[in-house]
């Protein structure tokens, strides 16, 4: 019946004929038409010889004979090169203007996420003289303002007359990666923070962002960016009518958003997931201009080519021994383990510290963390200081950890899409990569269903060695006793904390 209704569910006229990349070849860097030799050299710095397909298929479209006209929407699996796909295209097109103005916003719902996509422009936006900001919440707002706007210095050999204002505060990149939040921050409460020379509006896992509202960021952005054509028409006009076009009529009539020689062009908008959601009214939100749906299959829901799924059947009650088996039986191999929620996230991971033979070091990544610990525990992760990484699905959005095969999902995801993005952790760009889910014996349908909704019918059964399990139990009781006592110890603490103090009301 769920299929049925997937089939029967309202579709835009637009989402009905996607464009199937897959049978599209690699592109060689030497190959790729327009390429400005600055961004080849910064590729080859990062180790990019060659464009993935949906990478190749979002440059043809954007910088070859497409130009920008439309806007881009693209559904690929997770490590399929979606990040480059957006940031070299739009690079190249804004290194052909030298104008010192913010005209790529990209918008992510994670600030680590947000980070991640921040590099990979910074490591190609400055070879051609671009720079790049962030504005996440990471650091204070005043450090972000000073490095997003800059005050003009006055020269104190000059007069000013005092009947005019100083110079205005101006933006001080080029492009943009922001979290929502902190981007209407800047919206509303720093001066010199515009976005009237906009240019491109990147939207990188849609569905999430237009699944939380954020502060209303989407409409502020559009109604900002938005051109009244009537007034414009009059601006060009006046600017037309001065040989040298003051710059007061310049900057009314949003001549620095010029492009491909209009001086006041539409605001481009790229969209993109892994999941991309097919819900008409959501996607309405965006108000593309004539879309254009780039997918890597004919289904939905997509895994990456080489990931391969296995599941481990066992007992609800003893899902941690066999965690644990599991972990051990796979050797220093560094892994994540998902959980449902960051309390049970924070649980597993203190049950796990509590077997002293793991022989494994392992972390916790949650939103109940500051950002700063999230920080150094993801960079310990990845340097492989950290074998083991304990998270909720805080981490399943886009975040990319080179080197990384193995996944383990220690609680059934409740929907496909999150498991697509749990598993798509690994098996990225190519390489190979497991995603092991542990299923109570009670969940063995359930999941079956789940994966149905992939049309993935079947999933292999990875068997834990029993001498493993067995050995474990001794040591399993009494991890489950400490646990039980740092629980108690911890919700006492908690407990306190919420409390009245007495000696305020005597």
């Amino acid at each position: 019946m769920a299929a049925v209704k997937r089939k029967n569910a309202p579709v835009l006229p637009w989402m009905r004929s996607p464009v199937d990349v897959t049978g599209m070849e690699r592109c060689p860097l030497d190959s790729l038409p327009f390429l400005d030799p600055r961004l080849k050299v910064a590729l080859g710095k990062m180790g990019v010889s060659s464009l993935f397909q949906v990478q190749v298929a979002v440059w043809e479209e954007t910088i070859g004979p497409g130009g920008f006209e439309r806007d881009v929407c693209v559904s690929s699996p997770t490590g399929s090169g979606k990040t480059l796909a957006y940031a070299l295209p739009i690079v190249q097109a804004l290194s052909t203007r030298a104008v010192k103005c913010l005209r790529a916003l990209v918008v992510l719902p994670t600030r680590d996420l947000a980070v991640q996509v921040k590099d990979v422009f910074s490591a190609i936006g400055p070879a051609v003289g671009l720079s790049v900001g962030l504005a996440v919440g990471q650091s204070s707002i005043a450090d972000e303002i000073s490095h997003l706007v800059k005050r003009p210095k006055l020269d104190v050999g000059i007069c000013y007359d005092p009947e005019y204002p100083s110079p205005a505060p101006q933006c001080a990149v080029d492009i943009l990666v922001a979290t929502p939040g902190r981007l209407m921050d800047h919206i509303s409460n720093t001066k010199g923070f515009t976005l009237e020379h906009l240019q491109y509006l990147v939207v990188d896992e849609t569905d999430r962002l237009l699944r939380e509202s954020y502060q209303s960021w989407l409409p502020t952005i559009l109604k900002l960016t938005a051109s009244d054509d009537q007034s414009f028409a009059s601006c060009a006009r006046s600017f037309d009518a001065s040989p040298l076009g003051s710059i007061k009529t310049m900057k009314t009539c949003g001549i620095e958003r010029g492009f491909k020689g209009k001086p006041y062009p539409r605001l481009v908008k790229m969209v993109l997931s892994a999941t991309l959601t097919q819900d008409p009214s959501k996607l309405a939100q965006l108000d593309l201009h004539h879309p254009l749906l780039l997918t890597t299959g004919p289904t939905r829901y997509l895994f990456p080519e080489n990931l391969k799924s296995l599941k481990v059947v066992c007992e609800a009650s003893e899902k941690p021994l066999y965690l644990v088996a599991l972990l051990q039986s796979l050797g220093q191999e560094k892994c994540i383990v998902f959980t449902s929620s960051v309390e049970y996230s924070h649980r597993l991971y203190t049950l796990l510290n509590f077997f002293s033979d793991l022989k494994l070091k392992v972390g916790e990544y949650s939103k109940l963390q500051r950002q700063s610990l999230r920080s150094k525990t993801l960079a310990a992760f990845r340097a492989g200081k950290v074998q083991v990484l304990v998270s909720s699905d805080g981490m399943t959005r886009g975040m990319d950890v080179e080197g990384l095969k193995i996944v383990i999902n220690y609680d059934l995801p409740a929907y496909i899409k999150t498991y697509i993005h749990r598993a798509g952790r690994t098996a990225r760009a190519g390489h190979e990569g497991r995603c092991y889910t542990l299923v109570g014996k009670q969940e063995v349908k359930k999941f079956k269903r789940l994966l149905q909704k992939a049309d993935k019918e079947s999933c292999t059964e990875h068997s834990v060695p029993s001498e493993l399990v067995n050995a474990l139990r001794p040591v399993y009781k009494n991890a489950l006793e400490k646990l039980q006592e740092v629980s108690e110890s911890e919700a006492l603490r908690k407990r306190k904390w919420q409390l009245p103090d007495r000696k305020t009301h005597d």
